[in-house]
C-alpha cells in the first residue's frame, strides 16, 4: 500500500531524497517524462547517478527543435541509457493535419489544444499506462499558474501519483546544479529560451517576462498544453493525502 502522506515533509528534503522517498514508498512502475529542458536534465542526472529504477521517457511531437534532438543524443551518451520515445499515432496526426492544416494551431485556442492533445496528451497516456507514479520537472516559480502546485498530488484522471521533486527550486538553483554536475543542456537556454517546447510554439523571452511567456505567446493566458491540467483546464492540485493506493 502507498503511504498517503508521502509528500507531507518533502519541503525539508533534497530532490534526491524526495526521489528516493518516492521510490521507497511506491510499489510499481515509476515514469519520469523529460522534454530535455534544464529542470528535466537535472532530474535525469539525479535518477541516473543514483541508479534509481525509474523509466525515463520522452514525447516526440515531431515538431521539436534540432537543439532538443542534439541534447537528447548527448544525454543518452552521457548516462549510458536509452530514453524511450512516444510518438503521436499516425491516424490521429493525419486526421489533425487534414482538418486544420500543418500550422492550424495558430488560428485559435481550440485548434492549439487539439494539436497538443494529438502530439502530447495522447502519447503521454500511453507512456504512463500501468504506472503507479509520474515524476515531472514542474517548478512553482515557472509561472503564476504553477505557484499553487504541490510536491505530490494524486492525478485522479490517470490514477497515479504525480511528483515534482524540484517544485521549490528557483531557476538559479537548477542552473547552479546543472553547471556543477556538467549536465548536458539544450543550447537554446543560452539564447533566451528558459522553457522549450515545439519549435513553432516557442520563442525567446524578454528579461521581464515569466519563464513560460515564450510558450504559445500568441495566446493571452493559460500557457499549458494539457499534460498537467484536469478537465477544468486547471493544474491538478489534489493532495496525495486525499487517498490512493499503489
Amino acid at each position: 500500500m502507498l503511504c498517503v502522506h508521502i509528500g507531507d515533509d518533502w519541503s525539508a528534503r533534497t530532490p534526491i531524497e524526495r526521489l528516493s522517498d518516492l521510490h521507497k514508498h511506491v510499489s510499481g512502475r515509476i515514469v519520469f517524462t523529460t522534454s530535455f529542458g534544464i529542470e528535466d536534465q537535472a532530474l535525469t542526472h539525479l535518477i541516473a547517478d543514483s541508479e534509481l529504477d525509474v523509466d525515463i521517457v520522452t514525447l516526440d511531437t515531431g515538431r521539436l527543435f534540432q537543439q532538443t534532438y542534439d541534447v537528447w543524443r548527448a544525454t543518452e551518451q552521457r548516462y549510458g541509457r536509452r530514453i524511450r520515445a512516444f510518438y503521436p499515432e499516425r491516424d490521429h496526426l493525419e486526421a489533425l493535419v487534414a482538418q486544420q492544416g500543418i500550422d492550424g494551431f495558430y488560428e485559435g485556442v481550440d485548434q492549439r489544444h487539439a494539436c497538443c492533445d494529438v502530439r502530447k496528451v495522447r502519447p503521454l497516456a500511453r507512456a504512463l499506462a500501468g504506472a503507479k507514479a509520474w515524476i515531472t520537472g514542474l517548478r512553482a516559480s515557472q509561472s503564476a499558474e504553477r505557484q499553487a502546485a504541490e510536491f505530490v498530488t494524486f492525478d485522479i484522471a490517470r490514477d497515479l501519483l504525480k511528483a515534482s521533486p524540484l517544485l521549490d527550486w528557483s531557476r538559479e538553483d537548477v542552473v547552479a546544479f546543472t553547471q556543477g554536475n556538467d549536465v548536458p543542456l539544450n543550447a537554446l537556454h543560452a539564447q533566451g529560451f528558459p522553457s522549450i517546447g515545439c519549435a513553432p510554439c516557442t520563442r525567446a523571452i524578454e528579461p521581464w517576462e515569466d519563464e513560460r511567456a515564450g510558450r504559445w505567446w500568441w495566446e493571452a493566458s493559460n500557457k499549458e498544453c494539457g499534460l498537467h491540467v484536469g478537465p477544468d483546464g486547471r493544474l491538478v492540485r489534489a493532495s496525495a493525502s486525499s487517498g490512493a493506493s499503489a
